[in-house]
């Protein structure tokens, strides 16, 4: 019953608080938030507003830590009387605040870095001699990349909780090396902590404060564990509740739990981006476009479509793993493709399980040289 219940998008949430923001009850946070501050139509008052991409406005919570960061950073080794140095951004986003409320609930006393500054962030790393970092790791391999140009040891900092970037195994040994044990944490402006990694280094942990779901784009169905597809949070906060956000990251659930002893859920981490719309010859080619044609058709269990060529020659191969191969099935099948879409496409019949369990239903492998 609950996966029948849509998925909020982002898009609805701008559109919720644009009009909000126009109506005569004047309301900001289109009436998804239960606090808001004095004139707007809330309870009580947020400590803070943030503004994301959008623009969207998120307020945050009232109580200790509100973005559930502490159990992150107290898997990444963080203790009680560290130092902490954080260079996420204080200005707009909640990314800097979002850590810093985590860090001081476990009651680690935060430097705020902030973003840039590398010459004046350098120094006080040195000066204060912080326990451990947070924040970007692309930033934090500049950090200890510039103190040893310049002679100087930052010895002190040997603990690191990253986001919001890629983390490859590549630098967390660089980093390793260089004596500073790195983990990643996963969360969004939005809902927070997501996810984090513990020292079994098997995929992240979900968070206890978040419901995860893995839906399939395009459908918003939920798909069987190991399945790739994007990811859906509800978040039953008292503040700012959300029910079924789609963040539009794509994961997948790992089967067992966390050999740390953890056990709560478990997914690989952040494996790239659900949004996969695609403009073919002046058209418009949706997921959920995908996922129509697969309606018309009992015999696809699974498809994608990919789309080829170089500039101004695209073309579409529609590929669907099918249960059954009745006479006449892919010529059906590239009617459906072409009513859906207004585009032709060439329709290429698999075996079940024959295509990548990557979350794409649309393949754009189009060359741009």
């Amino acid at each position: 019953a609950f996966a029948k219940l849509p998925v909020l998008r982002k898009g609805e949430v701008h559109q919720r608080q644009q009009a909000g923001r126009a109506a005569a009850t004047w309301d900001p946070l289109g009436g998804i938030s239960a606090i808001g501050w004095r004139g707007t139509a809330a309870a009580q008052g947020a400590r803070r507003v943030y503004q994301s991409p959008g623009p969207i406005y998120e307020p945050e919570g009232l109580g200790p830590d509100p973005f559930r960061m502490a159990r992150a950073l107290w898997a990444a080794g963080f203790r009680a009387g560290d130092l902490v140095h954080c260079s996420f951004s204080y200005h707009l986003t909640p990314a800097g605040a979002m850590m810093e409320g985590g860090a001081h609930a476990i009651g680690c006393t935060t430097f705020p870095g902030g973003v840039g500054n590398t010459e004046l962030q350098l120094q006080a790393i040195v000066d204060l001699r912080p326990h451990g970092y947070i924040g970007t790791p692309s930033f934090l391999k500049i950090l200890v990349e510039r103190a040893a140009e310049s002679g100087q040891s930052i010895a002190s900092m040997h603990k690191a909780l990253v986001s919001a970037e890629a983390f490859p195994p590549s630098l967390r040994d660089w980093l390793g090396v260089r004596g500073i044990e790195g983990y990643q944490a996963y969360g969004t402006a939005d809902v927070g902590l997501i996810a984090y990694e513990t020292v079994a280094r098997e995929g992240m942990v979900v968070d206890e404060g978040v419901l995860l779901e893995i839906v399939r784009p395009g459908t918003d169905d939920p798909v069987p564990d190991g399945e790739v597809g994007e990811v859906v949070i509800t978040v039953l906060a008292a503040d700012y509740p959300l029910v079924r956000y789609g963040t539009g990251d794509l994961s997948a659930v790992l089967p067992g739990r966390c050999p740390s002893g953890r056990t709560a859920q478990r997914i690989k981490g952040w494996m790239g981006r659900a949004d996969q719309t695609a403009k073919v010859r002046g058209m418009f080619v949706h997921p959920s476009q995908v996922a129509d044609i697969v309606r018309r058709h009992a015999e696809i269990v699974r498809a994608r479509m990919v789309i080829e060529g170089e500039m101004a020659s695209d073309r579409m191969t529609f590929k669907a793993e099918v249960s059954a191969r009745p006479e006449g099935l892919a010529q059906a099948i590239a009617a459906s493709v072409r009513d859906v879409t207004k585009l032709n496409a060439e329709v290429v019949l698999a075996a079940a399980g024959s295509l990548p369990n990557d979350g794409k239903v649309i393949e754009d492998a189009r060359s741009y040289k």
